[in-house]
């Protein structure tokens, strides 16, 4: 079968990336559409295959700025015309899933979520922007939410990456799905024995839905250790706001988050995601996560086993959840076998036989 990939863009090598890697993985030298590419942010792996770009590629400014040409993602999409490809395979949080595909040919989508910024968190990924930007992009969020719905339509099956991202498919595209969890390298993230340290950690990107900001001030409050690694435009707003026992270190490679992960005394993940890899990652190096009880740690994290659940994203219920965590016994092994339920090769078997599958079911309906 003539396999192609489509995927939002490739700019860096953060979850959707990772899960990209690990479905070409499984049928090489397949091509990968996208709308635009970022030389040397993408692994070796991905660089082998392929890669088919946009005229969004072209643009002024695009990898700093891409957001600010949301407005034109769907018509750069279905420039693609995919007339070999007998399986496309979307990995898909923004446009990928509106990519075009011959007569007769199946379309299955690894959903990682229904467009965010379109449905319901447009405040949080544009609230930053200035007033004449910001004014023009929600303009335009009916028409965006309409090709949303409608491109769901040229898709023939639905994977999505949580439960809680089946749920929101059946909300806004009317559409059922069924669930593979997304990969961690329990390979690469494993435990050590060396001794917690009384600093607790986040990792993430410093953009305003993942609430860095409420957890910052939380630790603000408590004065306890607090080591932030990431990057992204709220970096310098929360510098501002954190007091000195708040240590920012900015983007750092694989192998010092690793050392971090199992190092922390627990994770701290204050925002709602859909999945959270970060949280699997820690687990699978015998740490432990405090996390907001809602979306996809609900999934993840084995509450009073692997991590302690917070009801509300505020300040004074990670300053409790905190408390109560270091008077608890923890027994790293446990969140050690929580994660490998979510390995690498567990996701690469459950997608190659989903895949294969799903092929065989839309071949019986053509006949």
């Amino acid at each position: 079968m003539k396999i192609a990939h489509s995927h939002d863009w490739l700019n860096g090598m953060r979850g959707g990336e990772k899960c990209l890697e690990a479905i070409a993985e499984l049928y090489p030298g397949s091509p990968i559409y996208t709308l635009f590419h970022e030389n040397g942010k993408i692994s070796a792996t991905l660089e082998k295959h392929p890669i088919q770009v946009s005229w969004i590629q072209k643009l002024p400014d695009v990898y700093k700025r891409y957001r600010h040409y949301l407005p034109l993602f769907p018509r750069a999409i279905e420039s693609f015309c995919l007339k070999d490809a007998e399986v496309v395979i979307s990995t898909s949080h923004c446009v990928a899933k509106g990519i075009r595909k011959s007569k007769g040919a199946v379309h299955i989508c690894y959903c990682f979520t229904p467009m965010r910024y379109a449905w319901d968190l447009f405040d949080e990924y544009f609230g930053a922007q200035n007033f004449f930007l910001r004014k023009g992009i929600a303009a335009f969020m009916p028409s965006l939410r309409k090709w949303d719905y409608e491109s769901s339509r040229g898709v023939d099956h639905f994977i999505a990456i949580s439960e809680h991202v089946k749920k929101r498919i059946q909300r806004f595209y009317k559409r059922s799905a069924e669930v593979i969890y997304p990969p961690v390298d329990t390979d690469f993230f494993t435990s050590t024995r060396t001794a917690r340290e009384n600093f607790y950690l986040i990792v993430s990107a410093l953009v305003p839905y993942k609430r860095i900001d409420v957890a910052i001030q939380a630790f603000n409050c408590s004065g306890k250790r607090l080591v932030v690694i990431g990057e992204g435009p709220e970096r310098k707003k929360l510098e501002a706001l954190a007091k000195k026992n708040v240590e920012f270190l900015g983007w750092q490679p694989d192998e010092l988050i690793r050392q971090y992960y199992r190092r922390a005394r627990a994770l701290i993940f204050p925002g709602e995601e859909d999945f959270g890899i970060v949280p699997v990652e820690m687990q699978a190096c015998g740490g432990f996560v405090l996390a907001l009880a809602k979306g996809g740690a609900l999934e993840t994290v084995r509450d009073g086993k692997t991590g302690l659940f917070f009801p509300d994203p505020d300040e004074r219920s990670i300053v409790k959840t905190v408390e109560r965590f270091e008077g608890m016994h923890w027994i790293p092994e446990d969140s050690r076998q929580n994660a490998a339920g979510f390995s690498r090769e567990r996701f690469k078997k459950e997608m190659r036989d989903a895949v294969a599958r799903l092929v065989l079911e839309h071949q019986g309906k053509d006949l």
